[in-house]
């Protein structure tokens, strides 16, 4: 069992996703603007798991590194870091390498650490690196990048 930081209201109050682009279900460590620990349960009833592939269902790559993405936005968009989200773009995926599959009944545990952070009064960059797994089964690790735009509270 995991402890829960954040649960699932407090991180939609963080992030602009919402079902079935959602994909962080808990957040079990938050350090804002340095790291985050978040989970993905990966259930039968996914949207995407209908079709990627029926005969064996598989979350995607490309989800995978989207599920990653977001659980480093709830520590970089945090309001503790000042400032409330108004636009969020994924800019770059760097050095992934995945190792395993990600299958219904397993839980997706990222970790991600925030190695730049910079801000203007209305534009930020974000470098962060991350690694994916399931159980103790590294499924993959890489770099992503970030611009945002921030609005004032």
């Amino acid at each position: 069992a995991f402890p829960t930081a954040l649960g699932i209201e407090e991180i939609q109050e963080i992030l602009p996703h919402r079902y079935p682009f959602l994909f962080v279900d808990r957040v079990v460590e938050l350090v804002p603007g340095v790291g985050v620990v978040g989970i993905k349960h990966l259930s039968a009833n996914d949207s995407f798991i209908v079709g990627h592939f029926p005969q064996r269902p598989v979350m995607p790559a490309v989800l995978i590194i989207e599920a990653m993405a977001q659980v480093g936005a709830v520590a970089v968009l945090h309001p503790k870091v000042g400032g409330v989200r108004d636009t969020l773009l994924l800019t770059g995926v760097e050095d992934f390498k995945f190792k395993r599959g990600v299958f219904v009944g397993d839980t997706l545990v990222m970790r991600i650490h925030i190695t730049t952070l910079r801000k203007s009064s209305l534009l930020g960059m974000v470098r962060c690196r991350g690694e994916a797994y399931v159980g103790d089964q590294l499924v993959c690790k890489g770099q992503i990048s970030v611009a945002l735009s921030f609005k004032e509270e």
